[in-house]
C-alpha cells in the first residue's frame, strides 16, 4: 500500500504525532527506565536492540493493529466495534502502569479532540471511559482523512521516538546516536506496518514479558524520571 497524502492530511499527521502534542507521551518509558537501571540497556546497540524486538515481536503491534481497528470502525460509523476494541485493548495490557499510561495519553487526546472539532463528539462519547490512547490517535486520524498507512506509520514512529529520547535522556547518548538509532529503524518500522496491516483478529498476540516485568518493577522503583 503506498501512501499519498494531501497538503492537509500530511500536515494532520505531523500534527497529530508532534512532540508537541499534549498528551504527556513525553513521561513515559514502558519500562526502559527499569531496564537502563538494572544495567541491561547501557548503549546505543542495546537500546536499538530493545526497540527492534519490541517492532517485531512486542505489545506495540498489538496495540497499533488495534489503532487500525479503530480507524476503520470510525471510517465504517460502528461505534460498536470502537467500544469493543477499546475494552479489548484494555484488557490486554500486562500491568497497570502500562494501562493507566494508555488511559491517561487517551484522555488527553480526546479532550483536545473534543475542544478543537466539537463535532467529533458523538464518535468520542461512542468509545467509553476509559480511552486507550491507540483508541483516540484512531479517531483522529480517520476523522482528519489521514490515509491508514500514513496513519499507522505515523503511530510507530512516534513511539519509537519517544522511547529514542527517553533512552538518550537515561542512558544517557548524544543527540546524534539518538538520531542515528532514529534513522536506522526505518527500514524496520516501515516492514512492521505492513505486518501489522495483514494482521488477522485472531492473530493479535504478543510476546512481551520482558517489557512486563520491566513495568511492574518500574512502579516501585525507588528514584524515578519517568512517571509509573
Amino acid at each position: 500500500m503506498d501512501i499519498t497524502l494531501t497538503d492537509s492530511s500530511f500536515l494532520s499527521i505531523l500534527q497529530l504525532t508532534s512532540p508537541a502534542l499534549p498528551v504527556g507521551a513525553y513521561s513515559y518509558s514502558e519500562g526502559l527506565e527499569t531496564l537502563v537501571e538494572q544495567g541491561i540497556i547501557v548503549n546505543q546497540q542495546n537500546l536499538q536492540d530493545w526497540l527492534n524486538s519490541q517492532l517485531r515481536y512486542g505489545a506495540i503491534r498489538v496495540e497499533a493493529a488495534v489503532m487500525i481497528r479503530a480507524y476503520k470502525s470510525v471510517k465504517i460509523g460502528d461505534f460498536e466495534a470502537l467500544a469493543y476494541w477499546n475494552r479489548w485493548l484494555s484488557a490486554a495490557r500486562e500491568t497497570e502502569e502500562l494501562r493507566t499510561s494508555s488511559w491517561q495519553m487517551g484522555r488527553s487526546l480526546i479532550q483536545l479532540l473534543g475542544k478543537l472539532q466539537p463535532e467529533i463528539m458523538a464518535t468520542l462519547n461512542a468509545i467509553g471511559n476509559p480511552c486507550n490512547y491507540a483508541i483516540a490517535f484512531g479517531i483522529a486520524a480517520a476523522h482528519w482523512q489521514i490515509g491508514m498507512k500514513a496513519a499507522l506509520l505515523g503511530y510507530l514512529h512516534s513511539w519509537a521516538s519517544n522511547l529514542n529520547t527517553a533512552g538518550v535522556k537515561l542512558i544517557p547518548l548524544g543527540q546524534t546516536a539518538g538520531q542515528q538509532l532514529l534513522l536506522d529503524l526505518q527500514e524496520l518500522l516501515s516492514s512492521a506496518a505492513v505486518e501489522i496491516l495483514a494482521l488477522e483478529d485472531d492473530e493479535l498476540a504478543c510476546c512481551s514479558w520482558g517489557l512486563s516485568l520491566a513495568s511492574m518493577q518500574h512502579e516501585t522503583q525507588y528514584t524515578r524520571l519517568f512517571r509509573s
